[in-house]
């Protein structure tokens, strides 16, 4: 039998709130579009009779949801969808919504587990969680490091284009943190290439001495626009045990982008700092 859009309504969607969801699986379509669509159009896509069709789409343009353009007839999202979402998008916090993720990597790991953003040539980090133990790295919540120094920089400059990588390092020559700091761009390209093959970064002292991180992407919608990383002592990180510290922070960067709430405020932050949004298509 064909399918409708009655088919996904929620369980818990009684005769009475019927017609709610098929508004709301409507809004949903007309959202997916590019170009308004026509009424015959809903009704191969929904299954609805056309009938039905009319009078939801009459209630929603009657409450400026949805705008008729044409008498073919097609619509469009009307203004007030545009209210919806920026009140949305006003209550969304990064930082607030990945904290509880980044406590338990911490927690599980014994690491400090970090999200970082590109900014600039630099590394913003969103949120910052510590393990509880004397001997840890210590960093905070909106604090920065260059790009080319460390594990975070380098897994996000790994899902830059090659043709914008520019824009993300600081003019050369760069100061080198330690003795093994990628300071050359011909030594950071092999390291990238070796990053985006690997799916994963690692800086090896070369932030700090005595400091080693790994660090995975974030993806979202087929980009890297974030990366979650553990940091601690060079001794803990040694590559012997980068296997388990691997699995923990892919689950924890996998469970973060399938949370709603923090990957629209990560595509926010993301298009805040990236006007170019550029990324890497994995």
């Amino acid at each position: 039998m064909r399918r409708t859009v009655d088919d996904d309504k929620p369980a818990a969607a009684n005769y009475h709130a019927h017609a709610l969801a098929r508004g709301l699986a409507l809004l949903e379509r007309l959202a997916r579009a590019r170009q308004p669509v026509t009424l015959g159009e809903l009704n191969d896509e929904t299954g609805l009779p056309k009938s039905t069709l009319v009078r939801l789409l009459a209630v929603l343009a009657e409450t400026e949801y949805v705008v008729r353009v044409d008498e073919r007839p097609s619509f469009r999202l009307g203004h007030k969808v545009l209210e919806l979402s920026t009140a949305y998008v006003s209550t969304l916090d990064a930082s607030a919504a990945a904290r509880g993720y980044l406590a338990d990597l911490a927690a599980t790991t014994g690491q400090t587990a970090n999200l970082g953003v590109l900014d600039g040539a630099q590394v913003l980090h969103l949120c910052v969680e510590e393990p509880d133990r004397p001997i840890r790295y210590t960093a905070m919540s909106g604090s920065r490091a260059e790009t080319y120094a460390t594990g975070l920089g380098k897994l996000l400059l790994a899902g830059v284009p090659d043709d914008e990588l520019d824009r993300h390092l600081p003019p050369e020559p760069w100061e080198p943190k330690t003795a093994d700091t990628r300071a050359e761009l011909t030594e950071l390209r092999a390291d990238l290439e070796l990053t985006r093959a690997r799916g994963y970064a690692f800086d090896d002292n070369e932030f700090s001495v005595g400091l080693r991180c790994l660090a995975v992407p974030l993806e979202i919608e087929g980009r890297w626009i974030a990366s979650v990383s553990v940091s601690g002592p060079s001794a803990e990180l040694d590559p012997d045990r980068h296997e388990g510290y691997l699995a923990e922070l892919r689950e924890t960067a996998a469970a973060m982008a399938a949370d709603p709430d923090l990957a629209a405020a990560l595509r926010v932050v993301h298009r805040s700092l990236s006007p170019t949004e550029g990324g890497r298509s994995r």
